[in-house]
């Protein structure tokens, strides 16, 4: 087995399990946040969730195998390292701006609710005087 082939069984056996672990991390914690952002609707929040990370594994693993092929022969355990350090370097940063991009819109949802929450209610329009009859 050449260096190459090394270098494509670790950055899959690093990376795979990298994008679990993350979106596992990010489902068990996220949960409280968007119960907040649905008004306490438990049921709602816990489908987003999973919804949530199955978009977030089949981006991810998908980039992961797009990003698989080596633009050059990996030469020496030097090289393993290196080409390691690119690949998951790229996939680590694409795994981090794909969590900002969820918590940016997940925080104008919170936000949206809890302005809905606190907004104040409007008063309630004048009603006829039940014993008068309406005048033409």
């Amino acid at each position: 087995m050449n260096e190459t082939v090394t270098t494509y069984g670790l950055y899959l056996a690093i990376a795979l399990p990298l994008t679990v672990w993350v979106a596992r991390t990010l489902f068990r914690h996220g949960r409280l946040f968007l119960v907040d952002c649905f008004h306490g609707n438990e049921a709602l929040a816990d489908s987003v969730n999973h919804l949530l990370v199955v978009g977030f594994y089949l981006v991810n693993f998908g980039f992961v195998s797009l990003f698989l092929k080596l633009a050059r022969d990996v030469i020496g355990v030097r090289g393993i390292f290196e080409m390691l350090s690119v690949k998951l370097g790229v996939v680590l940063l694409v795994l981090g701006a794909m969590h900002f991009f969820n918590l940016l819109v997940l925080t104008k949802l919170r936000k949206r609710a809890q302005w809905e929450r606190n907004a104040p209610v409007p008063p309630a329009p004048p009603q006829a005087h039940p014993h008068k009859a309406p005048t033409l």
